[in-house]
């Protein structure tokens, strides 16, 4: 989501979420049953949050550590102005064990998350992050450990009871 708009969620929605969460591969006719709603609530409660960008997709989560990249890193990127952000976006882009970047603020201009198969591939990887002319300096740092994997169910039941509606 862009920031720009505020969607508003109600116990429904959420209670819809979890569930797919919980249970990616359901269909829309057992979330209406198991929500006891009509089945038309369901894939319009869906349709109107996908539209509105609250759902992003529906594919499979993979874990880059089974298919062998077991490093995880984050890479701040400092770029020349000059360039822009563009070349060094799609640059990065054409590289499989980038993530994703984000635009920052501080002393860098972007953050990535990257993986590699090794500390020896990290470098590998890292060599072919820096090789744009658009980037004038990297830092990186490893991930030793994940201590709490991306997640946004807490944040869409916060998001219900700051407004003051019940789950």
């Amino acid at each position: 989501m862009n920031g720009e708009q505020n969607v508003q969620l109600d116990a429904l929605d959420v209670r819809l979420i979890e569930l797919l969460a919980e249970e990616p591969r359901i269909g829309v006719l057992e979330c209406s049953r198991r929500l006891g709603v009509a089945r038309g609530t369901v894939q319009a409660r869906l349709d109107k949050m996908v539209e509105r960008r609250v759902i992003e997709g529906f594919g499979p989560e993979i874990a880059p550590a089974a298919i062998g990249f077991g490093v995880t890193s984050f890479v701040t990127l400092e770029i020349s102005q000059r360039h822009g952000h563009d070349p060094v976006t799609a640059h990065l882009a054409a590289i499989p064990e980038v993530l994703e970047a984000h635009t920052i603020t501080g002393s860098s201009d972007l953050l990535c998350r990257i993986v590699a198969r090794s500390n020896t591939d990290l470098q590998r990887v890292i060599d072919q992050i820096v090789s744009s002319a658009g980037i004038t300096r990297a830092s990186t740092i490893i991930a030793l450990a994940e201590q709490i994997p991306y997640r946004t169910l807490p944040l869409v039941r916060s998001a219900v009871r700051a407004e003051g509606r019940a789950l």
